[in-house]
């Protein structure tokens, strides 16, 4: 799709892919950019630096979200492109089993991993539809394909956003609308940098946030729907698919490398 000229809606975007993403739209000439973010101050810090708007939004809450959406289309007019990319990490209890994360670490990673993609597209896709165009750029994660060791909510949630992320594309991808999935393995961002428990998600190197958020919005502008901005992840997904049984066993070995 051609983002010039687009209002763009950014969720999660006080700081690292959001943040970035954000900003690289600008650059690239949209019309106007809405800077959400649980954090009102950071998401008006960024919004400031783009000639922006900044808006507190907590995507946990159906109205938060309902209203984001609302409030952009009557000042804007329309929404072309929403940049999905809030999400949050809650690693396993260290030193317990995989299900030793409580109950409000997985319905907090449901909520926000999940049901925040779900809300705003229920939310912006009567107008696209209507008009007949849109598109979604769902920041997921490398874990929605493969998986990542020490956090088995954040696998989980993730492979479920990438199973909504799908279904939005073929549902609706013959009414105009367009779908992209950005799957990273590890990026320099707050989050990352917060996890309890070593996941292995750096094997291949760190990227800044903003090499992800241009893949993203390159791998949007031509058509992609998988956009794997670390390149390793399309062999190791191969592999998975080929020998599922091996692919295991080699994540099992892997997981000794970083406990041991």
């Amino acid at each position: 799709m051609d983002l010039k000229d687009t209002v763009c809606v950014v969720t999660g975007a006080g700081g690292g892919i959001g943040a970035a993403l954000a900003r690289g739209r600008a650059a690239r000439g949209a019309a106007h950019v809405v800077v959400a973010d649980l954090d009102g101050d950071a998401a008006a810090n960024v919004a400031q630096d783009i000639a922006g708007t900044g808006v507190a939004c907590d995507v946990g809450h159906d109205g938060a979200v309902e209203d984001l959406v609302a409030e952009t289309e009557n000042r804007h007019g329309r929404i072309d492109l929403i940049c999905s990319n809030a999400g949050i990490l809650r690693s396993d209890a260290p030193g317990g089993h995989v299900a030793s994360a409580p109950d409000e670490d997985w319905m907090e990673c449901w909520t926000v991993n999940v049901m925040a993609h779900v809300r705003i597209a229920r939310a912006a896709l009567p107008a696209m539809l209507e008009r007949g165009s849109g598109a979604f750029l769902i920041t997921v994660s490398a874990a929605g394909l493969l998986n990542i060791i020490n956090n088995a909510t954040y696998a989980a949630t993730k492979h479920a956003a990438l199973g909504f992320a799908e279904s939005l594309a073929i549902t609706h991808g013959d009414d105009g609308i367009a779908v992209a999935a950005l799957c990273p393995q590890a990026v320099d961002t707050a989050m990352a940098r917060g996890a309890r428990q070593p996941s292995g998600a750096g094997v291949d190197g760190i990227m800044s946030a903003e090499d992800v958020a241009a893949a993203g919005l390159d791998g949007l502008e031509q058509g992609r729907f998988l956009i794997l901005p670390h390149p390793q992840v399309r062999e190791y997904f191969q592999n998975k698919a080929e020998n599922y049984d091996r692919w295991v066993g080699g994540m099992r070995k892997f997981r000794r490398s970083l406990v041991s």
